[in-house]
């Protein structure tokens, strides 16, 4: 298989793009080095395909490697055909080659072994070629051996079918057929183990979709139920279309004495050998695109909310609302610095309300606090309504913000959370950091692993290694298309850096605090553990800010530095002007791009990267996203009314709709079918995490919690099966 080629056809991208990509990954580089500092080479391939790529790459070359293993066992056996290692060679996934495979695996011991053993395979080779002239019973009374375990000519048929069942289960073509018709025709059924008792799997109690048509949510929730053992689920086939299909192979011409018996021959290969395994491999499959398709989804959910815009300037006061322990108060100054932590209990049993409150506005005066984070979790909707009293006693121009605090115990019980804060007890820590997730949600999440953010759907269901790599590779990419300022940045968020390991992280940080701040990029090379390639793959993401070389304040790589240097020198622009917030219109100046590039010796597309960060060093691409909605009143579930226009935040975002938070601590659910008014296949074509929308309130269930929400505001309202 010419594997770049094959890579060139899946991305839809150019040969040499695929060649150059696959190079540099070979080389070392990482993902986001090769998509910011690599464009010449790969025609300006994005991470997203770059990932895609790698990802297909291992594939491809797994498949070549396995190719091969399977080759060299059939050879061994002195079995391989032209034919076979043709099929074999032309073979595009790892499912093919495993049904070419098929007939020369080592087996556990089959009745089609024991059959052989036996002496049968003849009679089994005289029955499949259908000339007998007379009964098949007979013809199998020659091969009678009680010594053999052949007592009578029924043992020996039996014997001699078992053998003919298994050639038909070992046959490529028969078992591609039946998966084929399986995927095209067949249906995936679930019902109830106890039909009476109440969960919430009751719409699977007595369910029934084309494996076709069936939703990656629907699956997962079907293998979740499945293995709480409140549903069994299968996949039903059309069995006689399937028969048939078998019969014809088998039956290749009518004759009375072998054709009832050939076709209880295929009867049984389909129903004992085949269907059970193709039956396992469809629910595999249907569970592994149900995994790809939420992971994928998870993944652009968090990427979303990691680029959620910084709420800069601000003293914020993280609350971690709880009942009977108390809320856990954190006053951190705008760097993120924390300047104060407390303890109040104005929430049930205690309810000390109005001694809450002057401890409040007391920090508030102390210390010019601005905004109040509060999470998201027990007790915030009580904590909410005494803030919102409090505010509406001071003069002071407070706001506060609900803030999703998942994840947050996560962190500060983690030992990344005890590394950072020695003397503080758990609470508190997530405290602090729900206040910094506001002013930096990408700097603070990075603490927590990926997959306790909680912005997907079945994320425990799936396989972990799988998410895992997928969601920490979201988190890279954010990271270092932001960049990460070198002398303020934690272990945490360096170690996501291109190039960066953990280890290597730490030992930045312990470098900065025995040494002082990074003076220049350079620097880094005294760092233990950090190399010159480890130095290529992450300097161009660390900034310093106010160093000694003022293009390390920008995206610029260092590998440019020197025609960076010239081309100011050519336009006669001062250097120093980088540090006090860039040079405007600088690409003005630049009249012939092709020419400019050219001379100094770069690439046009590296030419109008250095171009475009002289103008605008390190910009931050968060700032274009809405930032958080700032509150001072609190509404309740039962304040809303349908027909209300109400403005929310996407939270979470999933196949079937989306989850939006319009300040009554339930977040409503806006169908797939309201969100927009043309015709989605995924809500993720019209909304993301992080979103500011207006909503109109269609339902609210208060008992249940359930509210229904269309973003289709005045629109006639549609049945949400109606698709």
């Amino acid at each position: 298989m010419d594997i770049i080629q094959a890579l060139a056809e899946e991305l839809k991208i150019r040969r040499g793009q695929a060649e150059a990509a696959v190079k540099l990954i070979d080389e070392g580089n990482t993902i986001p080095f090769i998509a910011r500092y690599r464009k010449e080479a790969t025609g300006s391939l994005n991470d997203e395909v770059l990932r895609s790529l790698g990802e297909r790459l291992r594939y491809l070359r797994n498949l070549e490697e396995r190719k091969n293993q399977v080759m060299e066992v059939i050879k061994e056996q002195g079995a391989m055909t032209q034919e076979l290692q043709a099929k074999l060679m032309d073979a595009g996934t790892l499912v093919e080659v495993e049904d070419l495979y098929r007939p020369y695996k080592p087996k556990r011991r089959t009745r089609a072994m024991i059959a052989k053993e036996r002496g049968l395979e003849p009679l089994a080779d005289i029955l499949a070629l259908q000339q007998l002239k007379r009964p098949a019973i007979e013809e199998a009374a020659a091969y009678i051996a009680p010594d053999q375990g052949v007592a009578d000519a029924k043992e020996a048929l039996a014997g001699a079918g078992d053998i003919l069942a298994e050639r038909i289960s070992d046959d490529a073509s028969c078992r591609s057929h039946i998966r084929a018709q399986a995927l095209k025709k067949g249906s995936l059924v679930s019902k109830a183990k106890e039909p009476g008792e109440q969960s919430v799997y009751e719409m699977y109690y007595d369910y029934e979709e084309p494996v076709k048509k069936a939703a990656g949510h629907r699956i997962l929730a079907l293998n979740r139920g499945e293995k709480e053992k409140l549903l069994s689920v299968h996949v039903e086939a059309p069995r006689e279309e399937l028969l048939h299909y078998l019969e014809q192979r088998v039956v290749t011409r009518e004759n009375p004495n072998t054709s009832g018996f050939l076709r209880a021959v295929a009867e049984d290969s389909l129903d004992r050998l085949i269907w059970p395994s193709v039956e396992r491999e469809v629910r595999s499959g249907l569970t592994e695109m149900a995994e790809e398709g939420a992971i994928r989804v998870f993944g652009e959910n968090l990427k979303q909310l990691l680029m959620q815009p910084p709420v800069s300037g601000h003293v914020v006061l993280g609350w971690d609302p709880a009942f009977r322990t108390g809320c856990k108060l954190a006053v951190v100054d705008a760097t993120g610095k924390v300047l104060d932590t407390t303890v109040i209990y104005p929430t049930a049993p205690q309810n000390k309300v109005e001694e809450g409150k002057r401890v409040v506005k007391g920090l508030i005066k102390k210390y010019g606090i601005t905004l109040i984070a509060v999470g998201n979790g027990t007790a915030s909707r009580e904590s909410e309504q005494v803030i919102a009293e409090l505010l509406r006693e001071i003069k002071e121009p407070v706001r506060y913000v609900i803030v999703n605090e998942a994840g947050a115990s996560v962190y500060s019980a983690s030992k990344t959370g005890a590394e950072e804060f020695p003397d503080y007890d758990v609470a508190q820590r997530s405290a602090v950091s729900i206040a910094r997730r506001l002013q930096d949600p990408l700097a603070e999440l990075v603490k927590i692993e990926p997959a306790a953010i909680g912005v997907g759907q079945y994320q425990h269901d799936m396989d972990q290694k799988r998410l895992d790599e997928t969601l920490k590779g979201v988190v890279e990419d954010c990271v270092n298309r932001v960049g990460v300022e070198l002398n303020t940045a934690s272990a945490s968020l360096l170690s996501y850096v291109s190039g960066i390991t953990r280890t290597t992280a730490k030992n930045i940080v312990s470098w900065r605090e025995e040494n002082g701040p990074f003076q220049n990029r350079r620097q880094l090379l005294k760092v233990k553990g950090l190399g010159p390639k480890a130095y290529e793959q992450c300097a161009g993401f660390l900034r310093i800010t106010g160093g000694s070389e003022p293009l390390d304040g920008t995206g610029v790589h260092p590998e440019s530095y020197g025609a960076a240097d010239c081309l100011l020198k050519d336009l006669g622009v001062d250097k120093g002007q980088l540090s006090r917030g860039g040079i405007p219109g600088i690409s003005r100046k630049v009249k012939d791009s092709e020419g400019t590039a050219k001379k100094l010796g770069i690439g046009a597309i590296t030419l109008r990267d250095i171009l475009s960060e002289l103008e605008k060093p390190a910009r931050d691409p968060r700032s274009e996203a809405p930032g958080p909605i700032l509150r001072t009143d609190v509404m309740d579930i039962e304040d809303l009314r349908p027909g209300m226009v109400l403005k929310g935040t996407v939270r979470n975002v999933i196949d079937f709709g989306a989850f939006v938070d319009i300040g009554v601590h339930q977040d409503g659910l806006v169908h797939i079918s309201q969100i927009s008014d043309r015709y989605i296949r995924h809500p993720l074509e019209a909304v993301h995490v992080g979103d500011i929308v207006d909503v109109e309130v269609m339902s609210v269930d208060a008992a249940r919690k359930r509210i229904q929400l269309t973003m289709r505001i005045g629109k006639k309202e549609e049945a949400h099966g109606k698709r």
